[in-house]
C-alpha cells in the first residue's frame, strides 16, 4: 500500500518532490529500470482492467511522460527493441488466454444446450444444484418427522447428513464462481433464452438482448481492454 501511494505521488508531483529546492534534480533517462517499459512502448496492461474480473493488479513501476517522450524520440537500440518485444509478448499471451476463455466459454454452451428436462435447457451445475438442494430438503423434511415421533438420535444423525450436504453444495458454488461461470448465463437458461460468447472478452451475452445492455458491454473495460490489447490495433497504431 505505501509503495502505491508512493507511485502515485511521483507520477502526479515528479519523482524530484522530495528533493531540496537548492539541490539538483536527477536527469530522466527513460532506461532506468523504475520505469514501466510497457508504459514507455504503448500503454501498460495493468491499466486495461481496474475493477473488472480480469483486474491485473497495480501495476508497480512509474508511469512517466517524459521518460515515455524520451523513448519515443530514442533512435532504435537493443534495449529499446528487447521492450517492444517484451510488450508484444504480453499483449499476445493476454489475447492468447481470452481466446482460450472464449473457446471454453462455447464449450459450456454446447454442454448447458444438451442438457434438456422436459424441453427446457437445464446447465450441468444448476442439474447439481437443483439435486443437491432436493436431498438436502428431504433431510429436513426426515428430521422433522423424526423430531415428531420423539427420535432424537435419528434426528441429529439426518441434521449431520444434511450439514454434509449443504458443505457439499457450498463447495460446488464457489468451485462454478472461480471458474468465471456468468450469472447471466444461468438467468438466460432458466429463461429459456439463447446465449453467445463474446469474440472479444469471452463474456456471456443474451442473444437479442435490450440494445442498452449490449452498448454497456461495448464500453465496459474488460471489453475496450481487450479491443485495445488486440495485436491488430497495436500493431497498427
Amino acid at each position: 500500500m505505501v509503495d502505491v501511494a508512493r507511485q502515485l505521488l511521483d507520477e502526479l508531483m515528479g519523482r524530484n518532490r522530495n528533493l531540496d529546492p537548492s539541490a539538483s534534480a536527477k536527469e530522466v533517462s527513460w532506461t532506468d529500470e523504475e520505469f514501466c517499459s510497457y508504459f514507455l512502448v504503448k500503454f501498460c496492461p495493468h491499466d486495461l482492467f481496474v475493477n473488472t474480473r480480469a483486474d491485473l493488479g497495480q501495476c508497480t513501476k512509474l508511469h512517466d511522460d517524459e521518460a515515455k517522450r524520451l523513448f519515443d524520440e530514442a533512435k532504435p537500440c537493443r534495449k529499446k527493441t528487447q521492450y517492444e518485444e517484451d510488450f508484444l509478448r504480453f499483449c499476445t499471451n493476454m489475447i492468447n488466454e481470452v481466446d482460450r476463455k472464449i473457446v471454453k466459454g462455447k464449450q459450456r454452451l454446447l454442454l448447458m444446450n444438451s442438457k434438456t428436462e422436459g424441453g427446457r435447457t437445464v446447465p450441468k451445475y444448476q442439474e447439481q444444484l437443483n439435486s443437491l438442494t432436493e436431498r438436502i430438503n428431504k433431510l429436513v423434511r426426515e428430521a422433522e418427522e423424526a423430531g415428531t415421533r420423539g427420535d432424537v438420535e435419528q434426528a441429529q444423525g439426518l441434521m449431520e447428513q444434511c450439514d454434509q450436504l449443504k458443505e457439499e453444495k457450498e463447495t460446488l458454488v464457489k468451485q462454478h464462481e472461480s471458474n468465471g461461470w456468468s450469472v447471466t448465463a444461468e438467468i438466460a437458461a432458466s429463461q429459456e433464452k439463447q446465449m453467445e460468447v463474446c469474440e472479444v472478452c469471452g463474456a456471456f451475452l443474451i442473444v437479442g438482448d435490450a440494445q442498452q445492455r449490449i452498448d454497456d458491454h461495448l464500453t465496459g473495460k474488460q471489453h475496450l481492454g481487450y479491443v485495445k490489447n488486440d495485436l491488430r490495433i497495436v500493431l497498427c497504431t
